[in-house]
């Protein structure tokens, strides 16, 4: 499977957030629209991204929830009918949860920054560094993080530990 290294943080002025992510990006931004539904499944997480322009992407990813950088392993598969399968994966394992979100792409070298603004939860920040090597440790990943992290002015007070999915589910909404 894939691996990468990511942290996720709630944001309090995006605009002053997005001149320094601009600043060290050697590209982007991209701006992405994701619909992801969530389904039940026995480990890990499995969702459905919609991207609302007829394509999508069936993901499966295991993650730890804790605060600061952590591992998550991945597998992607392209799909050129989201709704469809939507369709068949709530009625086969029942859809848990929805997040809709406005996202921009930067990359800074290997690392992806994700700034979102997510529908009833606010604005994010999402650092994901991708570890290329089999055999690349992920301290290596983690460090790269807390670097740019740290670059950023990302406090560790701002960081949370669990996907929008979840906050979303708590009722966790902007202020809280």
């Amino acid at each position: 499977m894939s691996r990468n290294v990511e942290i996720k943080a709630r944001v309090g002025d995006p605009a002053n957030l997005e001149q320094r992510v601009r600043a060290l990006a050697d590209s982007g931004p991209t701006e992405i629209f994701q619909d992801d539904s969530f389904f039940s499944t026995p480990r890990g997480r499995l969702k459905l991204r919609d991207f609302g322009d007829g394509s999508g992407e069936l993901i499966y990813y295991e993650r730890g929830d804790q605060v600061g950088p952590k591992t998550s392993f991945y597998e992607i598969a392209p799909t050129a009918e989201p709704g469809q399968l939507r369709r068949v994966l709530s009625l086969a394992w029942g859809e848990t949860g929805r997040v809709r979100k406005q996202r921009r792409l930067y990359l800074v070298g290997r690392t992806r920054i994700h700034l979102d603004r997510v529908e009833g939860l606010g604005d994010f920040m999402e650092l994901e560094v991708v570890l290329t090597a089999a055999d690349e440790s992920p301290e290596q990943g983690q460090r790269e993080a807390e670097l740019l992290m740290k670059r950023l002015g990302i406090e560790a007070s701002a960081l949370i530990e669990c996907a929008y999915v979840d906050l979303a589910e708590r009722g966790q909404s902007k202020r809280e």
